[in-house]
């Protein structure tokens, strides 16, 4: 549906405004609930539970693993490990998870999310933009690559189909599969299938949807198992394998990161530059460098946040803001709210310290996955910022929500660098 609200538009407001758009397409009954709640900083909800909308007190909790556990009722075990298992990063605490994150951690490095991105080789990201370098840059560069030579040519290119190919290039990389264009579409599909299924206000998956996930999840993971079983060290699984993780760990932590990490690199980089546009950043962003990227970046971050919220389970009786919970409960962390609430989009603005980094955990539970959705930040700035050099200012022509989705994201990201191509009328509804 066509629009011409200016509140939808750029200007003024025109951040939160879409902001508000992507998150509600989303969640349409759980992030409006949430939102409500915002104002009281602890407050326990029937049959929900304990919500924290605070950043400091949800720090504490996330730090306190003793009293509050992934694993239990309520807890984010009792929706995967129906699906991937008992023994993945999502589902466990203690010895068991700290050994295992440590295991995991080489392929989490700089160097190593750099090559499953493609933006590694002898020109880093130069080659990515360019298409060349070695075989397995080249290839995931393609997406990329065309895109700006696209944009260079004053033609329209949706942002988010490109970084949906990027996501699932990665995908491929995980399991095992060459990333030809069928493979890229296919692990992108089976993988959002999934995710798809998975909703705020539910605590778990029906049978039937364990069943399809399990079902999805198998035919997504096969390259993967007999990737692990040829021991091939430049295959993801294959490196598992040397790292000296079981078949059972290695598939759960490739189902494990296939799942819950695609959806946040498809979302992040298309709102991070809708949220540039929408407030004049695009110029500056595209022409920083590496500590006001990552400044603007982690703003985006805060505004957007990958994840609105997450649960805990209660394992001893404790006080949470002042709020008595007892085991049974169930806490549920609003970092939608605890992190949105210093207002919006404001790079300049210093951070508050119970905030940084609170969209990706706190705690052993930090993001084992956050240089791999860095990686992918960076590799299409980079590849954006020669063309703002040369005047071509990348600017949203138009775009569309997604809906269905774990993580708010947009459907379509139109982008042109021609002189005329702000054009809010485009915008769908």
């Amino acid at each position: 549906m066509p629009s011409g609200s200016p509140a939808l538009g750029t200007g003024p407001g025109a951040e939160a405004a879409w902001e508000e758009r992507v998150q509600r397409a989303a969640h349409p009954l759980a992030y409006p609930a949430l939102r409500a709640l915002r104002r009281r900083p602890v407050v326990r909800v029937p049959r929900i539970g304990v919500v924290v909308n605070d950043a400091a007190t949800a720090r504490q909790v996330l730090l306190d693993t003793a009293r509050f556990s992934k694993v239990g009722p309520g807890a984010p075990s009792d929706l995967w490990t129906p699906v991937l298992g008992p023994s993945v990063l999502l589902n466990m605490e203690g010895a068991e998870h700290a050994a295992l994150r440590r295991t995991l951690g080489p392929l989490f490095s700089p160097r190593a999310v750099r090559e499953l991105v493609g933006a590694a080789g002898p020109g880093g990201t130069a080659d990515l933009v360019a298409g060349s370098g070695h075989a397995g840059s080249a290839a995931q560069a393609g997406p990329l690559a065309d895109a700006v030579s696209r944009l260079a040519e004053g033609r329209t290119v949706d942002l988010a189909q490109t970084v949906s190919a990027l996501a699932g290039t990665v995908i491929c990389g995980m399991v095992g599969l060459p990333p030809t264009d069928a493979a890229v579409r296919g692990s992108m599909a089976r993988a959002q299938a999934v995710t798809g299924m998975v909703r705020l206000h539910r605590r778990g998956l029906t049978r039937a949807q364990v069943a399809a996930a399990r079902r999805v999840l198998g035919e997504l993971t096969e390259p993967a198992r007999a990737a692990y079983r040829d021991g091939d060290p430049a295959t993801v699984p294959g490196r598992m394998r040397a790292l000296g993780l079981s078949e059972r760990e290695a598939m759960g932590a490739v189902g494990a990161f296939v799942l819950t990490g695609t959806e946040t690199v498809q979302s992040l980089v298309p709102r991070l530059l809708a949220i540039a546009h929408d407030t004049g950043w695009t110029g500056r962003l595209l022409a920083a460098g590496a500590d006001e990227r990552r400044r603007v970046v982690e703003e985006a971050l805060r505004v957007t946040v990958p994840t609105p919220a997450m649960l805990r389970a209660v394992r001893e009786p404790a006080s949470v803001g002042g709020v008595d919970v007892r085991p049974g409960d169930r806490v549920v962390i609003a970092t939608v709210n605890c992190c949105r609430a210093a207002g919006g989009f404001d790079p300049d603005r210093p951070v508050d310290p119970a905030v940084r980094h609170l969209w990706f955990g706190a705690g052993p539970h930090f993001c084992l996955g956050m240089p791999l959705a860095m990686a992918h930040v960076d590799a299409v700035l980079d590849a954006l910022a020669p063309l703002a050099a040369q005047g071509l200012l990348p600017r949203v022509v138009g775009r569309r929500a997604a809906r269905g989705v774990l993580v708010p994201a947009y459907d379509r990201l139109d982008v042109s660098c021609t002189p005329d191509a702000l054009a809010p009328a485009l915008e769908d509804a």
